[in-house]
């Protein structure tokens, strides 16, 4: 919602920069897809590298009451 009304001042502002932000935003948003997903996989590689870690700590510690 916040993005619409945002470009709906643009539009007032400036139409034809804001017909060019509605006509480039789904090809920057494909164009970050990619990196969006690199950072999800990183993310996840991280918490199983986390998880390995603290295993014998949690195994150790025995179960939550």
């Amino acid at each position: 919602m916040t993005k619409f009304l945002l470009w709906l001042i643009l539009l007032v502002i400036s139409w034809p920069l804001a017909l060019l932000a509605l006509v480039l935003y789904p090809i920057v948003w494909l164009f970050l897809l990619p990196f969006r997903l690199l950072g999800i996989t990183v993310n996840a590689v991280f918490e199983l590298l986390k998880a390995l870690i603290t295993l014998p700590a949690r195994i150790l510690r025995g179960p939550r009451p």
